[in-house]
């Protein structure tokens, strides 16, 4: 059964070979030149003495290549799912091939089993290599920028993208062993991806831990190192506000010194018609009169060193919904029709 499986996947899994190794070679290069160019900056930083501006600009340099890579990398679990996952049953069910199988002495359980480990292991060491490589070569711009918990980053580094991709193909697999019919399938796993990929980081990953607390007075230099400032939902609120070597999870609205949210009208009074005063910063005349306010901000965030918790258990969880994945498949091929 072992050799069967390898039988049917070798062409996939030849295809997928190349292009890991396209990839990790372009890795290296980028790598190798990142860690070059990181060096030099170093250097000159310790003879000139500018670090941050330096370190900002050696930054810039680089963070959109990976932010790139990092998004295009996100699409991983999709396509493998798509490519490799896909194909495994589903194929079989729409051809007719399964039945050969089937009638043999081996068991419906058994020949599922065997080609989930087979093409899921592979699943998982594509993974691993290509996540090993973009971490190691991201990793002088990811120690620069420390922007480790950002929703792309996160999902593309150290252990989580491999239980991305397991699940990725655990959830294909077992959707095309329900429809019986390999594009539909396709279709509704990369569909189910995307979602589940949107809303993990944003909905689930925040609750990992229990959340630190602080409250922050709203003083004008407080509100000029704020990316943006709004009332659109009804009340006040400030936007992009950091907590150093923190991952910001929540931040509250306005509020007065008696803990009220801020009234909408006090708010529009000084957005709209604040009294001039030839400050600067970013938001002149308006940080000046909100911060005239005696205001604060409740912040939740996830302290940086919690990042390998939060790989764990990110990881756990996506096996953890393989495993259930696949249980339920070993479960439903037993009554699955001929």
């Amino acid at each position: 059964m072992m050799w069967l499986s390898w039988r049917q996947f070798r062409v996939p899994a030849l295809v997928g070979l190349a292009a890991l190794t396209g990839f990790a070679v372009y890795l290296v290069v980028l790598g190798i030149d990142i860690h070059d160019s990181y060096d030099a900056y170093r250097a000159r930083c310790q003879s000139l003495g500018d670090c941050e501006a330096l370190m900002s600009q050696f930054r810039s340099e680089y963070e959109n290549t990976l932010l790139f890579i990092a998004a295009g990398f996100g699409l991983i679990p999709a396509v493998v799912g798509a490519f490799w996952g896909a194909p495994l049953v589903a194929r079989e069910i729409e051809t007719g091939t399964h039945r050969l199988v089937w009638n043999q002495s081996v068991t419906r359980r058994r020949w599922l089993a065997v080609k989930v480990l087979v093409v899921g292991t592979a699943s998982a060491a594509v993974a691993s290599v290509a996540s090993a490589l973009l971490t190691w070569a991201a990793g002088p711009v990811d120690l620069v920028a420390d922007h480790r918990f950002s929703t792309i980053m996160f999902g593309a580094r150290n252990i989580a993208p491999v239980a991305y991709t397991v699940f990725g193909f655990a959830l294909v697999t077992i959707v095309g062993l329900l429809l019986r019919r390999t594009v539909p399938a396709i279709a509704l796993t990369m569909l189910a991806v995307i979602v589940v990929q949107f809303a993990m980081p944003n909905l689930v990953r925040p609750h990992y831990l229990p959340p630190e607390r602080l409250s922050l007075d709203m003083t004008t230099e407080a509100i000029n190192q704020a990316r943006g400032l709004g009332s659109l939902t009804g009340g006040a609120v400030v936007k992009g506000l950091n907590v150093p070597d923190a991952w910001v999870t929540d931040v509250s609205e306005l509020q007065t010194a008696d803990g009220q949210p801020l009234p909408e009208a006090v708010f529009d009074d000084c957005f709209y018609d604040a009294p001039p005063t030839g400050a600067t910063g970013t938001f002149g005349d308006l940080a000046v009169c909100l911060g005239n306010l005696d205001l604060h901000v409740d912040i939740t965030y996830q302290p940086h060193h919690r990042y390998w918790p939060f790989q764990l258990i990110e990881t756990a969880l996506y096996l953890a919904l393989s495993a259930l994945l696949i249980g339920f498949g070993l479960r439903r091929i037993h009554r699955s029709p001929s």
